[in-house]
């Protein structure tokens, strides 16, 4: 008997060594594949970039998961408290898996599948038993199937973790990368993302309802499936008071609370920022990768106001919708059968998100004082009831702008009966009046245009419009946009003469010139207007915006010297040395002229264009920043009576300081006396200047005041000639100084700074020579140290009738007319 229960134990204890041997193998093989505890010690789980205009305002995250990362002691502690309740309540005292919980669900399990398979019932899950530990294991594994090769190898590495870091490691990874829906990742994503609050502004209901959606968030839908979403929070509250976290009072008191969610929008829109934020996003690609960029948990700073952004977009979108409704009413979008569904189909029509509030709307009824409109219903749903379908009314004066256009810029008698224009089944835009049910009649431009505003000292980028609507089209006319400046570019031509001894009062012929360009052809530049003036000095040059002058300024000095200037500006990366060059005939962006004028208004200095002031990563250290100026004294400690910490303006100079603003006040006249005498309601000392292509074809202007630069450009995407009216004085102007208006209102009227040195005469503006104090249209002109107006007149170019040789070279067949009168 003794041998046989021997020999029992022998087999018994050879079949158990065989199995442990297995099970010892199979785990041995199956870790070679997981990660070490280096690995794991070196896990940084993957964080959305969070993108701020300058205010703080969010303006756009990116992110492959929407994840906020928060240390575990920013995060409340009764939310945690949530979470074990929810999903782990031995969190704390079992070392990775719960065998407690392992039993309790195995007999469940047991259970729900007898009375599935036996008894044929039907309805309650399988329930499961991972830990919190377990759930952060699933992170470091490939797959999340459900097969027993992974439910061992999520075993396997949940021991690893608990071995790696502490309990609070452990639960501060697992709250910032479990999954809550909605596209959030981690509490205090999700936290934003329902309630548009910060961890610490959350109430216990609400941290109850985020402890209950790691199993299924998207069962728990706070508004699809609001009635379930309630139940699963009490629940959560329940095992809170049962764990001993809250007293019956406390359970109660939030059972009772509604649910109340706030689904944020983004800074983007309703700054209607998008242009400038999807910049902002390609600027960070550039500069960190795409893979940082949308895993690396950086902190963006924008250089954006809000506030101008907001006046930049109403500016520039009401300057387009002035210059279109002057052109005439191009009719309907399109024409549909009225008498079928309308709502279904205006509800399947796409429509641009950022036209608000205007609205797509069909023609039901027409008579010749007023048309019955319905409009589109905001949701698919929105058509089922005809109740719920809304309706108005466009009357004749709200409509009479809509007349026949005949081209050129011109259209025909107001409209004197609505039927002459529309006709039932229409499909238009309409926008609500104010008035009980009563609507314009709408159309988008077809012209587009865009908006830089820009402080000039930095080249912080303040306010981007790209275009009428980013929604219709993201093509960022800022910055993508490369047309020609025309005469906006002359500021630039009569500051390299300045810098190479001219003065604001030499005299120049305006008088027909003849360019012999190498193929032999004759170049006969004009004036805008058809005439030339005589001699006129560089000041009436750039407040007349002479064409021909310039020409004879640009052959007498040499090409080179504008084309050194302009590319030292970045207006060029490299200048045809061209004499066309100097009406503006190579193309550039509305971001480099903004930009090169900025370097006048600051006197001179260097800067260059951002949209960003720094880059923070995820721990909060300062990875980018646009201000490269050093200032070691500004890191003390103390305060031991020290001086006030400087900083060294080490910026190169790009145009004499004396120069900056001799050309300065030269475009304060423009504004005073010339070609942009719209920008004197602006009611501050404004200096620009305007810009016309051929054929108004494009129309700009570039103005600044002296700590606000803004540019416009305003054109056809695909160039077409824009009528009389298309020019840079009465299409491009009126909005900068619109915009101007709202930006600077209640602003002091800060005068130009006047550089030490600089010494104010009267002149003669017509001959440029000394005049007396009180003398007819006297000037006071600004001369650098030395110099002084002309004793006798002295004019450049009098002799010059027919120029030829490389510098007047030019290409594209540049016809009369380039940089217009306005």
């Amino acid at each position: 008997m003794l041998r046989f229960f021997g020999f029992l134990f022998t087999a018994g204890f050879i079949v158990f060594m065989g199995v442990a041997i297995g099970v010892g193998y199979i785990v041995w093989e199956t870790s070679k594949s997981l990660p070490e505890h280096e690995q794991l010690a070196k896990y940084e789980p993957p964080v959305m970039t969070r993108v701020h205009a300058g205010d703080g305002s969010l303006l756009a995250e990116y992110a492959k998961e929407r994840r906020l990362f928060v240390p575990i002691n920013a995060i409340p502690k009764q939310l945690i408290d949530a979470f074990i309740s929810a999903e782990d309540k031995n969190f704390f005292s079992h070392s990775g898996i719960d065998w407690e919980a392992i039993a309790r669900a195995a007999v469940v399990d047991a259970k729900i599948m007898f009375e599935r398979h036996v008894l044929g019932k039907k309805g309650r899950k399988l329930i499961g038993a991972s830990t919190i530990t377990q759930q952060v294991a699933k992170n470091f594994l490939l797959t999340s199937e459900r097969t027993v090769d992974r439910k061992l190898k999520e075993a396997l590495v949940a021991k690893r973790i608990e071995a790696t870091f502490s309990k609070n490691q452990i639960m501060e990874l697992y709250l910032n990368e479990i999954y809550l829906g909605m596209g959030a990742y981690g509490v205090a994503g999700a936290s934003l993302t329902y309630f548009g609050k910060s961890l610490a502004d959350l109430n216990l209901a609400e941290m109850a309802y985020l402890a209950a959606l790691p199993k299924a968030p998207n069962n728990y839908h706070p508004i699809r499936h609001k009635k379930r979403a309630l139940e699963r929070r009490n629940w959560v509250l329940e095992r809170l008071q049962a764990n001993g976290y809250i007293s019956r009072e406390q359970r109660e008191a939030n059972v009772a609370k509604p649910l109340e969610v706030t689904l944020r929008p983004f800074g983007a829109q309703l700054f209607a920022a998008e242009g400038f934020t999807e910049e902002t996003r390609r600027i960070l690609g550039q500069l960190f990768g795409e893979d940082r960029l949308y895993t690396g948990g950086l902190s963006v700073r924008t250089t954006l106001d809000p506030k101008l952004q907001i006046y930049a977009r109403r500016a520039l979108t009401g300057g387009l919708m002035k210059f279109d409704r002057e052109n005439g009413w191009r009719g309907a979008i399109k024409q549909i059968d009225t008498d079928k569904d309308w709502a279904a189909t205006l509800a399947g029509m796409e429509i641009p998100s950022d036209i608000a509030p205007w609205q797509l709307a069909v023609v039901l009824e027409l008579d010749d004082q007023q048309a019955k409109i319905g409009l589109r219903p905001k949701t698919l749903k929105g058509r089922k009831s005809a109740k719920q379908r809304q309706t108005g009314v466009i009357p004749l004066e709200l409509a009479k702008w809509a007349s026949q256009p005949l081209g050129k810029g011109k259209k025909g008698p107001e409209v004197k009966n609505l039927s002459d224009i529309l006709s039932i089944g229409d499909v238009i835009y309409a926008a609500p009046s104010g008035r009980n049910e009563q609507w314009h009649l709408m159309q988008m431009p077809a012209v587009d245009g865009a908006l830089v505003a820009m402080d000039p000292h930095s080249g912080r980028v303040l306010a981007m419009v790209g275009g009428f609507s980013y929604g219709k089209s993201q093509f960022n006319r800022a910055i993508q946009a490369r047309r020609q400046p025309g005469s906006s570019i002359k500021p630039i031509v009569y500051a390299a003469a300045l810098d190479n001894g001219y003065t604001p009062a030499s005299v120049i012929m305006d008088a027909p010139i003849e360019i012999e360009l190498r193929n032999g052809e004759i170049w006969k530049p004009k004036n805008y207007s058809g005439e030339f003036y005589g001699p006129s000095t560089l000041r009436l040059g750039i407040e007349r915006s002479r064409n021909v002058m310039t020409v004879r300024l640009a052959h007498d000095m040499g090409i080179n010297k504008i084309k050194s200037l302009a590319e030292q500006l970045g207006i060029y990366d490299e200048m045809r040395p061209v004499l066309a060059m100097s009406l503006g005939a190579g193309e550039t962006s509305l971001m480099r002229m903004t930009t090169a004028f900025s370097m006048i208004a600051n006197g001179g200095k260097k800067i260059e264009a951002t949209l960003i002031d720094r880059v923070q990563d995820r721990y909060g250290r300062t990875v980018y920043r646009h201000d490269k100026r050093e200032c070691p004294a500004c890191n003390a400690g103390s305060w031991q009576n020290q001086a006030e910490p400087e900083l060294l303006d080490t910026r190169d100079e790009v145009i004499n300081s004396y120069t900056a603003y001799q050309i300065t006040s030269m475009m304060e006249g423009v504004v005073q006396r010339g070609t942009g005498t719209v920008l004197r309601e602006v009611g501050k000392p404004v200096a620009g200047k305007t810009g016309t292509t051929n054929d108004e074809r494009d129309a700009w202007f570039i103005g600044f005041t002296p700590d606000l630069a803004v540019g416009v450009y305003v054109g056809f995407d695909r160039p077409t000639p824009m009528g009389r009216n298309g020019t840079g004085g009465k299409l491009a102007a009126p909005i900068v100084a619109n915009f101007m208006k709202m930006a600077l209102k209640g602003k002091a009227a800060t005068p130009f700074r006047v550089p030490a040195g600089i010494e104010l005469i009267p002149i003669d503006p017509t001959t440029g020579q000394r005049a007396a104090y009180g003398d007819e249209n006297v000037i006071l002109e600004a001369f650098k140290p030395g110099e002084q107006p002309p004793n006798e007149a002295y004019i450049i170019g009098e002799n010059l009738g027919h120029a030829s040789g490389d510098d007047a070279v030019i290409e594209g067949g540049l016809t009369t007319g380039t940089g217009g009168l306005y």
